[in-house]
């Protein structure tokens, strides 16, 4: 590998370092793990095709983690949301939808992020080109997610989603 511990320790420094949200960033500092190199599956080339990735986040309620790699879906995709060992997707990459251009993306598209009341209803009219509106206080994961249902039965005219609202800067690719 041509990363080293301390540079991916960095680079998620240098990403915490752009998140507004002091929960959300003592939330993944809770769960932030000394990077440790792990050979992983990559399901898409040969049989046994194995890549090394740095395990840098656990969330052992999920069973799930963040991890780092410059291949498979790296460089482009470098952080990934991966199972935990004792799984039945032990030591694998994973699929390419868990795959993110920076380690806050990942970490908030995780469901350790869920644990957080960051959570709010946003809606869109059917049809409308414009961006999705916040229309709820921010709230847990389960709550969001039962108004959203609830606001889908009775308003067929509009989209309703369930997303955070935590400013951090983006990864370009």
């Amino acid at each position: 590998m041509t990363i080293s511990a301390q540079q991916i320790v960095k680079l998620i420094e240098n990403e915490l370092s752009t998140v507004t949200d002091s929960r959300v960033v003592a939330h993944i500092r809770g769960l932030i793990v000394s990077p440790e190199m792990v050979l992983r599956n990559w399901d898409y080339g040969k049989p046994d095709l194995k890549y090394p990735c740095w395990s840098v986040l656990k969330h052992e309620k999920s069973n799930t983690g963040i991890a780092y790699s410059e291949f498979g879906f790296g460089p482009t995709y470098p952080w990934g949301l991966v199972s935990l060992f004792g799984t039945v997707n032990e030591k694998s990459m994973g699929m390419d939808c868990g795959w993110f251009p920076s380690f806050v993306e990942a970490y908030l598209d995780s469901t350790a992020s869920t644990e957080l009341p960051i959570w709010q209803v946003f809606k869109r009219d059917n049809g409308d080109s414009n961006p999705e509106v916040a229309i709820t206080a921010e709230s847990d994961w389960d709550s969001t997610w039962e108004i959203v249902y609830e606001y889908r039965k009775i308003d067929k005219n509009a989209v309703y989603n369930c997303h955070h609202n935590v400013n951090y800067r983006k990864s370009k690719i």
